[in-house]
């Protein structure tokens, strides 16, 4: 079975400083005409960040879209031109203030395939050294040091509510369950 829709005509409906929204008419394999609302996002990365003594750096942080603060994982939008990695140890360095001596790449995967073209590239990121906190001028965050296996029972005991966390979380799990 064919799948692939195939574009007619796209129009740009808005470009703000991190997203930008168009409306493609498709014509769909059945032969019928649709209209699909697309967030096209540059990408971004997520760290779950591990500090000698088995804690996950977070940060707690208000999201005006869902109206709540919430615990997240570290992580940012990809600067134009700017690699996964590179852009991992800069917003870890941004929200947390630390760097990352061992980091390593986990995953990548849409955040949310059905309206946006975001890719996430999650990292894990261990033997951290401190570096000064450079926060954007339009973030307040507060970062917090949970245990990590407490914070994997509180992904599977479904107390956050971010998607990355939980992903995260759980594939440095099973990345690091054999030395912990």
């Amino acid at each position: 079975m064919d799948f692939v829709e195939t574009t007619l005509n796209s129009k740009k409906i808005f470009t703000g400083k991190i997203l930008s929204l168009r409306v493609d008419e498709v014509k769909l394999p059945n032969g019928n005409i649709s209209k699909r609302e697309i967030v096209e996002h540059p990408g971004a990365v997520a760290i779950v960040a591990i500090n000698e003594n088995m804690e996950v750096l977070m940060v707690k942080q208000y999201r005006k879209p869902t109206e709540s603060t919430l615990l997240e994982i570290p992580a940012g939008k990809l600067e134009k031109g700017e690699t996964a990695d590179i852009c991992a140890q800069r917003e870890l360095m941004e929200e947390v203030g630390f760097r990352a001596l061992d980091m390593k790449f986990l995953a990548k995967f849409y955040t949310t395939p059905g309206f946006s073209n975001e890719l996430l590239y999650l990292f894990l990121g261990q033997k951290l050294e401190k570096k000064s906190k450079k926060a954007d001028d339009d973030e307040n965050i507060q970062v917090e040091k949970i245990p990590f296996l407490e914070a994997v029972k509180m992904a599977y005991d479904g107390k956050f509510l971010d998607a990355k966390t939980i992903i995260g979380l759980t594939l440095a799990y099973h990345q690091i369950k054999e030395k912990i």
